[in-house]
């Protein structure tokens, strides 16, 4: 059996070892552990893990900036795939996120995550087109 619950700094070691395992999830310096602590410090509420035997088998990390929700990290062990964990997480993102008024969320898949765009696309989300992403380092 499986619970969801809310993500703490304690759930961090658990979930950089399944993030490093899940293709075509990319990690930075801005996963690092401090930077993952203030991020949940400053997004309390929107983010989860799925626990199950133990473990975490699954996460989610959620936030918003006032007027729109972003999805990151969205992972779950493959040996628990098939089980809607992700779905489940994913609700229990937005869920928190509807409750402030947040009303439109985004997520940036990489464009050859074909599993990703496969499970964004079965639960209903649109690939958006006509514009770019750029970044940059400060």
């Amino acid at each position: 059996m499986s619970i969801i619950r809310e993500m703490t700094i304690e759930d961090y070691d658990q979930a950089f070892i399944l993030w490093s395992q899940i293709e075509g999830l990319v990690l930075s310096e801005a996963d690092s552990k401090p930077n993952i602590a203030s991020y949940l410090q400053r997004n309390q509420g929107f983010c989860f893990v799925c626990e199950a035997d133990q473990q975490v088998v699954g996460t989610i990390l959620a936030g918003h900036d006032g007027r729109r929700g972003f999805i990151y990290h969205l992972a779950v062990n493959p040996e628990y795939r098939k089980q809607r964990i992700g779905h489940r997480l994913v609700e229990a993102s937005l869920a928190q996120l509807r409750e402030i008024g947040i009303e439109k969320c985004h997520i940036f898949v990489l464009e050859n995550n074909e599993l990703g765009h496969s499970f964004w696309t079965a639960a209903g989300w649109e690939k958006r087109s006509g514009f770019f992403v750029y970044s940059k380092t400060p």
